[in-house]
């Protein structure tokens, strides 16, 4: 092959969860003879890290939203409209759908275009985006074989991958923590975007926590406005916490929990499964087709981690960390199922896919 026919677009936009896999494949793909160039929505552009900004390419796009659906298919349009411009000067040979609504422009110009592509879908409910490109995608790549949404007859596109991960997440190796410490060190997270409910409900529930003798250490991820009450709630009630806004290096703090509390995206999940750290999820109950629901309810069933309804953070929350507390082989009940699930082959299944279609165009 030369290097025309190894050019590839990763399409991609929106949230940490669709950004870092593109980039991770990017990184793989550029090391293994491909040439890639990522796409992605103004939103997206802040989780590029400097290695791949300068071989990024901003294209605009939007998902439909109902109280504004004229000036959300304007968008949509000119998204596609700058898509096909993009890709009849780039000549791609192949295009990676990395799902969500940012991608869907760029995938729907390589249909124009007749330029092949491929979708991929972490979660266990297809998005809408993959769900409508699904007929037109050479292959649907998908991290779980239990997967939902897909129609029966375009299950032979399907192909289990696992999970699209940062490099160092899946050769993380767990630090030993001394467990012997009757001490919960929670790690709390709200998805690249913070969550407003974890900022307003959690501190009540880690100081009723304190109040009843469990010993707990808070590193909390929030944004800046969060950021004064939290500390003030903390201060007031000598909790011993840490605050961090969006970071890079998380797995600074992945070495320091022994509990994380999430919401349910499917790459914070998987993340969490492959550095095999027990976690409560609590769904975003405002999630696209309720998929975040889906992925927490999927991960409880497997014994993964435990999911918790927001609706039930008040009590449901304390009563689960008293328990825990009490009885610490819930968590390492949690570490042995997770111990045997492994995302690591990942990039090699898709490498060989890709390759494979790549002969065959």
């Amino acid at each position: 092959m030369n290097d025309f026919k190894k050019n590839i677009i990763i399409a991609t936009g929106g949230t940490g969860g669709h950004i870092f896999p593109a980039v991770s494949l990017a990184d793989y793909l550029d090391k293994n003879e491909f040439n890639t160039i990522i796409t992605t929505d103004k939103r997206g552009l802040k989780f590029i890290d400097d290695k791949y900004f300068k071989k990024t390419v901003l294209i605009n796009s939007s998902s439909l939203n109902k109280k504004n659906i004229l000036i959300s298919i304007f968008k949509m349009i000119f998204a596609f409209i700058n898509s096909l411009f993009f890709l009849i000067k780039k000549k791609p040979k192949f295009i990676f759908g990395m799902g969500g609504y940012a991608s869907f422009p760029v995938c729907l110009a390589g249909v124009i275009l007749r330029i092949p592509f491929v979708i991929y879908e972490n979660n266990l409910l297809i998005g809408k985006a993959n769900r409508y490109l699904t007929p037109f995608a050479k292959k649907i790549f998908v991290s779980y074989k239990d997967i939902q949404g897909i129609n029966i007859k375009y299950e032979s596109k399907i192909i289990v991958t696992g999970n699209i991960l940062r490099e160092n997440i899946l050769n993380y190796s767990k630090v030993s923590k001394d467990e012997t410490l009757n001490k919960l060190n929670i790690l709390v997270l709200g998805g690249s975007q913070a969550a407003k409910p974890f900022a307003e409900k959690l501190p009540d529930v880690f100081i009723k926590c304190k109040n009843n003798h469990i010993n707990l250490k808070i590193y909390q991820q929030c944004l800046g406005e969060q950021k004064d009450d939290l500390q003030k709630k903390y201060n007031n009630n000598n909790i011993s916490y840490e605050l961090f806004n969006f970071t890079f290096d998380i797995i600074k703090y992945y070495n320091l929990a022994n509990l994380v509390i999430t919401r349910a995206g499917s790459s914070a999940l998987a993340e969490l499964l492959n550095c095999k750290i027990p976690f409560i999820s609590i769904p975003l109950v405002s999630s696209s087709d309720n998929h975040q629901f889906k992925n927490a309810q999927y991960f409880s069933e497997k014994g993964f981690g435990i999911m918790l309804e927001e609706k039930d953070i008040n009590n449901g929350l304390f009563n689960l960390l008293q328990s825990i507390h009490k009885d610490k082989s819930v968590l390492k009940s949690i570490e042995t199922n997770q111990s045997k699930h492994s995302d690591k082959n990942v990039f090699a299944i898709i490498t060989k896919e890709i390759t494979k279609l790549f002969y065959e165009n």
